[in-house]
């Protein structure tokens, strides 16, 4: 029998690597993480990576709020 979760909503980083792929992360959950392509296929990917973390995660903690990013010179 399948247990129906709430929807929970998370901030996705995503970067694009020398390669040019496309490489997606969950800062609330560590260790949440996949790489694709193309955008498209990195969102699905990133959404299975979430409910895996979220199987193995023993914790109902709410995730961080998320503020923004911003970029900063330094040297």
């Amino acid at each position: 029998m399948k247990t129906i979760r709430k929807k929970r909503e998370f901030s996705v980083v995503i970067e694009r690597d020398t390669e040019g792929y496309y490489v997606a992360s969950v800062p609330a959950l560590p260790g949440c993480h996949t790489q694709a392509k193309s955008l498209d296929l990195l969102m699905r990917r990133i959404g299975e990576a979430i409910d895996l973390c979220l199987e193995e995660s023993d914790t109902d903690t709410p995730p961080n709020e998320f503020i923004g990013v911003q970029r900063i010179a330094v040297g």
